[in-house]
């Protein structure tokens, strides 16, 4: 078995070695210097290999060895012990032979693994790695500027175009080196730097004590140095030249909409570029539109990509697709006023894959405009199937289809939902203005559009909208946050199926009557949606025994309401002498009002 093995490998191997003669030169004396002559900005990793014979090669033959090697699986018979051998040494290497400070060396060591792959494909992997690659080191500088650039986030692809032609040592660039350290030292990550390099590159020539006064400026703004690292970080061209005056006015929006400046560092992210002036723009057409402060301000909290993501640019397509549809300007502008959500990620998304549908059966714009103008707010609530779906379900061609849509375009959306909405869609038809409102104050809630949350949320919450709204604003006034209002009721909706008045007549009860403070209702607040009575009944009989010291002071609500009637009894009645006869009188007196 053993034998047949080898004798497979030794073929397979004088195969390759045949396919090799094609283009590869033997050197006539084997101890003889390769003449080759190299680069010296790319060092290097292409010189030496430390054999007693060795095949010489061109670039082009050197790539080609390369991945045939790569296809039988020799450049990766890396081990791990191999690779950890390496960073050791390419950590002393950096350190003590080259002088990098004892941090710099080892995050430049630790994070560039294709470089030291590259590094140690060039060595024989029979000999000692260490001992291998600290000659090779000694005698063949590597270009610095290799791993420095992966150690700072950017791929083997970028490095390419980024290493400069005539340096090979980082010392050779000492300002970018100075710049480096000094963002370093201001707390930017060094994992960011690549992406600051790569878009931003004349960042790093700054002379010494701009970046400083660049990073300064910002937090004079009024910018904690937090959100100036991570709005540089994601947005390194706001350090090119002077403060940008579009962000400084982006700012200023913000703060004028009654939110801390602050707050835009919760709605930059790594993921694209921002233009700050096409911001400024789409702020200005809603505010043209006459969205108020207030939705503006709900708008971007529940979805700041609509501005952060493509720099306002949804915002443009969707008002440019409607215009094209043949609605005028000032219908456009009424139906944005109406539908303030329809502006959010899946709303926009869907709107615009219902026109496509409509499209797609050919359905005339006259009649696309008028179910937009009727029906904007299910169309951006809803995703829909695809025409052919639809057509294969109801056994129907897209000109039927467009005519049953055409008599009835609540219809559509009964047909066209998915399965879960169904019986929604069917409160909707029934209902739609009372659906609709609802559907607004779960939006502001924070709820997705056709989530599973936001149907489980329509089906708990009872009340029309601007009820359920009102019973909220109760408890904001009451002296909570909005915020907290809102994770309360996400996790105990009953709260707000109760009406105002019984709300407050509960909250005064709580803080006026009991003497605990309304944050108690955060911990536990099912105590909004007891009765009356049980609370009166329940609260009468702890006071009494707190009186006579039988209980302690402040016990939480939920340890005098949540329990049963039996452990009640025994924990709170039942402790003293008279409490039995203190809790039959009270039972019989109680009443639903203090």
């Amino acid at each position: 078995m053993f034998i047949c093995r080898t004798s497979r490998r030794v073929a397979k191997l004088s195969k390759m070695i045949a396919n090799l003669d094609k283009f590869v030169v033997l050197s006539d004396v084997v101890c003889e210097k390769s003449k080759v002559v190299q680069n010296p900005c790319s060092v290097s990793l292409n010189v030496r290999c430390f054999r007693s014979s060795r095949l010489v090669f061109s670039a082009e033959e050197s790539s080609m060895v390369e991945s045939i090697q790569s296809s039988f699986g020799i450049a990766g018979r890396i081990s791990r012990s191999a690779k950890t051998e390496a960073r050791v040494v390419l950590f002393d290497y950096l350190h003590s032979t080259r002088g990098f400070s004892f941090m710099d060396a080892e995050h430049m060591s630790k994070n560039s693994p294709h470089f030291l792959h590259k590094l140690l494909s060039k060595l024989d992997p029979e000999k000692d790695v260490a001992k291998s690659l600290s000659k090779f080191l000694r005698y063949n500088p590597i270009n610095e500027f290799e791993p420095f650039l992966e150690s700072v986030g950017l791929s083997p692809a970028e490095i390419e175009f980024l290493v400069p032609q005539r340096l090979m040592f980082l010392t050779d660039d000492s300002v970018l080196l100075d710049n480096f350290r000094f963002l370093c030292d201001y707390g930017i990550p060094r994992i960011k730097m690549g992406k600051m390099y790569k878009e931003v590159r004349e960042i790093f020539g700054y002379d010494y004590g701009k970046l400083a006064l660049e990073l300064q400026a910002y937090e004079n703004l009024g910018l904690s140095k937090p959100i100036v690292i991570k709005l540089v970080s994601y947005c390194p061209s706001l350090l090119v030249g002077c403060v940008n005056a579009d962000f400084a006015a982006v700012l200023e929006r913000f703060e004028a909409l009654g939110m801390k400046k602050d707050e835009i560092g919760g709605f930059v992210s790594g993921k694209g570029m921002y233009d700050w002036s096409r911001m400024l723009d789409a702020l200005d057409f809603l505010e043209r539109v006459g969205y108020t402060k207030e939705q503006l301000r709900d708008l971007f909290k529940t979805n700041p990509t609509l501005l952060f993501q493509g720099s306002g640019k949804k915002v443009y397509v969707l008002f440019g697709r409607l215009l094209k549809l043949g609605l005028e300007m000032n219908k456009v502008y009424s139906l944005f006023m109406l539908n303030p959500h329809i502006l959010s990620v899946n709303g926009t998304k869907n709107l615009c894959k219902a026109l496509d549908f409509l499209f797609d059966i050919a359905m005339q714009s006259e009649d696309i405009t008028c179910i937009v103008s009727a029906h904007m707010e299910l169309m951006g609530l809803y995703s829909l199937k695809g025409p052919k779906t639809v057509c294969r379900e109801l056994n129907v061609k897209k000109d039927e289809l467009c005519q049953i849509i055409k008599a009835n375009p609540i219809k559509w959306f009964t047909l066209a939902s998915k399965s879960e909405v169904q019986c929604s869609m069917q409160v909707a038809q029934k209902h739609p203005s009372t659906y609709l409102e609802k559907t607004a104050f779960l939006l502001r809630l924070g709820y997705l559009e056709n989530s599973d949350e936001m149907l489980k949320a329509l089906k708990k919450f009872r009340g029309r909208g601007d009820q359920l709204q009102e019973r909220f604003d109760c408890l904001v006034n009451a002296g909570l946050d909005s915020n907290v209002v809102k994770n309360l009721i996400k996790h105990a909706p009953m709260v707000l199926n109760q009406s105002k008045e019984v709300l407050e007549k509960k909250i005064d009860c709580l803080k006026n009557w009991l003497g605990y403070p309304i944050e108690s209702v955060v911990a536990f607040p099912t105590y909004l949606c007891y009765e009356m009575e049980r609370i009166n009944q329940r609260f009468l009989m702890y006071a009494w025994l707190r009186e006579r010291g039988a209980a302690k002071a402040m016990l939480s609500l939920s340890t005098i309401l949540a329990c049963s009637d039996t452990r009640f009894v025994k924990y709170f009645v039942e402790v003293h002498p008279e409490g039995p006869a203190k809790w039959e009188s009270l039972k019989k007196s109680s009443s639903s009002s203090l």
